[in-house]
């Protein structure tokens, strides 16, 4: 019993120290150890045992890195403390079920190739966090590889792998030293040492190049208004609203009085609909076409746009609006929506939640990859909780995208790990795709980050600021933008047929035992 128990809490200890890699403690020479104690229980135990411990693990993990979960229905959605922490507690449980998968299936694997599963484990990592991201709606914010965001040598290759060969890489290393550890034979640990140093020492002399200026490089802006998530847009509020677009409006004009000719403003930021023509919305739409005009910029708006159905029905949509100095406008549907904040997914199933909570919005997704033009040049607008998806980004800019904008509103998270979390995550799209990268948060963290995730300015929580920012547009891909997910989908081909040779192998071992 005491062994069990000190088995179960050397698997939590690994997910905690794992959580603690990523922002906010930012501590991201931990990852690079944290999931060591995970390993090696794995490496003497069987499968059943190997989920278990597996499973701890990630509960431990997801426990404390998405904490900030539980506080959002409960604070906005009317829901009470206890049914809050009780929905995050199964939450967490059942993202966990992938770290038990990996811990059962490497115990299988060991079993029948004592050494090849050191090296195997990584694949079957990065196979698990590919289906993480797609498995149902995808939830890839705690990907291994999201913790190095400020390790900036090692995050470069990920131009060739995308996030998932930093998440290889980083189990391939702490594999190959529990391989050491129990084979007491050195090997393994430097062959892993001297990838990862080759990997950095890569990554550094890449930094070593600047972005050279050319003609079409300009200053862009960012404005965060610092917009409270308890402030309701009503007509019983009309003054505070309109102080709110000209707080807005000011700090654009000394954005643009420092030369930005290109601005943005954040998600949720102002109540803004170009396609409505009731209460402040017409005056507001005609407002930001004067000052567009007048101060010859273009801005990208975080707005909430309306269109109907032949039936009649509304639609309203998330939206990234681009106005020209001209007042010509584009707009991007957000498409994939924050599930059980912006809609309610799979309804046949989920459709008893509305019973709890009127928090849930019921917004309609986009259905294709809108680019906008400044200038002559195409950019990209995903909105807030897209740019947690590789593949969204890397449809952009196959697309054509020469940089990258991103609005969103993390308000709702506080002040805890939610926003800085957000914002690393956005520092890897941007070294994925060789792109700068504007972000825009309506409470914070605004940046601007430049191809080789180099964050050039970054503002505060909660402050009312504006940032400005050199801004080259890029041509040309990446390996990565190219491929794709190259290496996700060869590590499920690998995982995959070494599990089935492992089991085929262990049912022919079992047949001769009982001969």
């Amino acid at each position: 019993m005491k062994r069990h128990i000190r088995e179960t809490a050397l698997a939590l200890l690994s997910g905690v120290l794992t959580a603690l890699a990523f922002p906010k403690p930012s501590l991201f020479f931990l990852g690079w150890v944290s999931l060591i104690p995970l390993i090696y229980l794995l490496s003497s135990r069987k499968p059943g045992r190997g989920f278990f411990l597996g499973w701890c693990g990630g509960f431990g993990f997801y426990l404390l890195l998405l904490y900030w979960i539980q506080d959002v229905p409960a604070h906005y959605g009317g829901l009470s403390w206890g049914f809050s922490t009780l929905i995050f507690a199964l939450f967490a449980a059942f993202l966990a079920l992938l770290w038990g998968v990996f811990g059962m299936v490497f115990c299988r694997l060991r079993a029948v190739f004592p050494r090849g599963a050191f090296v195997l484990s990584a694949f079957l990592w990065v196979g698990l966090e590919y289906i993480l991201t797609h498995l149902l709606t995808g939830f890839p914010w705690g990907l291994l590889g999201n913790s190095q965001y400020k390790n900036l040598a090692f995050i470069q290759i990920s131009a060739l792998t995308g996030v998932y060969g930093l998440s290889f890489l980083i189990v391939l290393f702490q594999s190959g030293f529990v391989r050491s550890v129990t084979s007491r034979k050195r090997a393994p640990f430097f062959v892993g040492l001297g990838i990862i140093l080759a990997v950095h020492a890569g990554g550094w002399l890449v930094l070593q190049e600047e972005v050279p200026k050319t003609a079409e490089t300009f200053v862009g802006a960012v404005i965060q208004g610092n917009v409270p998530p308890e402030m309701e847009f009503t007509l019983d509020n009309v003054d505070e609203t309109f102080d709110l677009f000209q707080r807005h409006i000011d700090l654009s004009s000394q954005a643009c009085s420092q030369g930005a000719r290109f601005v943005v403003w954040a998600e949720l930021s102002v109540p803004l609909c170009f396609s409505c023509n009731h209460a402040y919305y017409a005056r507001f739409s005609q407002e930001l076409m004067d000052f567009a005009r007048e101060q010859d910029c273009t801005m990208l708006l975080g707005t909430n746009e309306t269109a109907f159905s032949q039936g009649g029905v509304p639609k309203y949509y998330n939206t990234a609006a681009n106005l020209n100095p001209d007042g010509e406008l584009s707009f991007y549907y957000k498409m994939h929506l924050v599930p059980f904040g912006e809609y309610t997914p799979y309804k046949m199933v989920f459709s008893f939640i509305s019973t709890f909570t009127q928090a849930i919005g019921e917004l309609t997704p986009g259905e294709n990859y809108v680019l906008h033009d400044y200038d002559g040049v195409p950019f990209a607008s995903p909105i807030c909780y897209e740019i947690i998806f590789p593949g969204i980004m890397r449809n952009f800019v196959k697309k054509g995208a020469r940089f990258l904008v991103t609005i969103t509103n993390d308000a709702w998270y506080g002040r805890s790990w939610g926003p800085y979390q957000h914002f690393g995550i956005a520092v890897l799209r941007a070294v994925e795709a060789r792109r700068f990268l504007l972000r825009s948060a309506t409470t914070g963290i605004s940046g601007v980050i430049d191809p080789y995730g180099r964050v050039l300015s970054r503002s505060r929580l909660n402050t009312e600021a504006f940032l400005t920012g050199s801004i080259t547009p890029l041509s040309g891909t990446t390996f990565y933008v190219r491929y794709g997910d190259w290496l996700s989908l060869l590590s499920l081909t690998l995982s995959g047929v070494f599990l089935i040779l492992a089991l085929v192998f262990k049912r022919r071992n079992d047949k001769q035992h009982n001969r």
